[in-house]
């Protein structure tokens, strides 16, 4: 552990040798810090992912310039398919530490698998688009999107646990399940999938099933059907036997009764009921022909709201997808860090993120959008600041304020620590007659750099600019 104040080796004592620095909360700082990364290091190995996020992050909070809990954060982003993440977390390590730094190795290997790094930014996109189909309460197109996003990175845990939720919408419990394991053989200590499990696992569970005992059925009475007429028999009871003429008699008046039954009693019977069956088939049409008439003005209702949410979502999709769309935008900015790598060009890297600037909304793009531009305008920055403010300055003397306040705009806006290209902003402003802007201008200069001669300058001239 090395001095925060004079860079020379410490030792046990609670101060440093060299140069009497106190260095106790120091080493405190510091040790905790490197408890935190031996924590997160120890989570990553089991492959508790998250739980490693939540340790590394909390060792930058104590000691940003952890260089190994900076790469091993970059790692397990990767490893989680948040491969923007990744390289912001690289690259803010490469600039802290440009030699002797693994986190080049990692830029390097990215490059090198160029279709692995495509693939992976395209599964980004489209969770992306997913989550905001979700939003919309298109859960349809969010399950397209989803599915080919992990079609394109398998090793993405947010995808497979917005399809596993997807999935639980839809009762498909089963299709859950196999989402929220695949989420847990790459992040074992996610918590959200754990309570997708338990939640799984309560639906998918078996009920008892009631014991049923066995009862000998009691003998029922023997029913004969006659016609309209039902004639019951009592069990047990048997039937008197008849011979001889009497059976023959018997069944001559039998024969008598039931025509003189049957045209007296079943015909007209059976004539109401047919008429009565008549007029009831009649009301279940009408009643039929009503609830199709209803349904079809519910369906074209229906088909009505489809058009128009459907050219709603045409419209949102090309907010999205079209030109000038948040796709669209991030995948300029990719390309622009992706030129970077490559090439390594300040000024060409430069030139983009002025247009990107001028033509992109940055308050309204995501936060990883932000982590990543900001990261790259830290990297390349003091290098093109100097070059604009030595243009903008050769301007000036030569009285072309209109290029020396472009130029020095620029300067200012890649070092917001060059006070002398801000005051002279505000001057060629003023020798402009743009007396607003450069009385803007020189109350930046006031409250950025106070208690300077630039600031009691810019005092000076915002008197004179008043009292003209």
């Amino acid at each position: 552990m090395f001095c925060y104040n004079c860079g020379s080796l410490l030792s046990e004592y609670d101060f440093c040798t060299a140069c009497g620095a106190d260095v106790k909360m120091y080493k405190k700082i510091i040790s905790t810090s490197n408890r935190f990364y031996n924590e997160g290091l120890e989570k990553a190995q089991v492959r508790d992912l998250s739980g490693a996020i939540v340790s590394l992050r909390q060792s930058l909070k104590f000691d940003k310039n952890n260089i190994d809990a900076r790469n091993l954060l970059g790692l397990v982003y990767f490893e989680m398919g948040e491969v923007g993440a990744a390289l912001s977390e690289w690259i803010i390590s490469q600039n802290g530490r440009p030699e002797k730094n693994i986190a080049t190795e990692y830029i390097k290997l990215v490059q090198s698998s160029n279709n692995s790094f495509n693939d992976m930014a395209t599964a980004v996109e489209k969770y992306n688009l997913a989550y905001n189909y979700c939003l919309q309460n298109s859960k349809d197109l969010a399950t397209i999107q989803v599915r080919n996003a992990l079609s394109k990175n398998r090793q993405y845990p947010k995808a497979h646990l917005l399809l596993a939720l997807l999935y639980m919408d839809q009762g498909a419990w089963e299709k859950a399940e196999t989402e929220v394991m695949a989420c847990l053989r790459i992040d074992r200590g996610n918590t959200q999938a754990l309570r997708y499990q338990a939640e799984i696992e309560s639906m998918l569970e078996p009920d008892e099933e009631d014991k049923k005992t066995g009862r000998k059925a009691p003998r029922e009475a023997i029913r004969i059907q006659h016609d309209d007429e039902l004639i019951i028999q009592p069990p047990n009871v048997k039937e008197p036997k008849n011979t001889g003429l009497g059976t023959l008699v018997n069944i001559l008046i039998g024969l008598v009764l039931g025509a003189a039954a049957v045209y007296f009693l079943v015909v007209p019977a059976r004539v109401a009921k047919a008429n009565s069956e008549a007029q009831e088939h009649t009301k279940e049409i009408d009643a039929q022909l009503d609830i199709k008439n209803s349904t079809i003005q519910d369906l074209q209702n229906q088909i009505d709201s489809l058009q128009k949410e459907n050219a709603t979502l045409n419209n949102v999709i090309e907010s999205y997808s079209g030109d000038g769309g948040t796709m669209s935008e991030y995948d300029r900015l990719m390309t622009v860090v992706r030129d970077y790598l490559i090439n390594q060009d300040n000024e060409a890297t430069a030139a983009a993120l002025d247009e990107i600037r001028d033509t992109t909304d940055y308050s309204t793009m995501s936060e990883s959008y932000q982590q990543m531009y900001d990261s790259l305008l830290s990297i390349i920055g003091p290098s093109v600041a100097g070059k604009y403010y030595d243009e903008g300055m050769d301007a000036y003397r030569a009285e072309n304020y209109e290029t020396a306040i472009d130029k020095l705009s620029k300067a200012s806006y890649y070092d917001k620590t060059n006070a002398d290209a801000l005051f002279n902003l505000g001057n060629a402003y003023r020798l402009m007659g743009n007396f607003d802007e450069a009385r803007s201008i020189y109350e930046q200069v006031i409250l950025t750099f106070p208690d300077t001669e630039r600031a009691s300058r810019s005092e000076q001239y915002i008197r004179e600019i008043t009292a003209d």
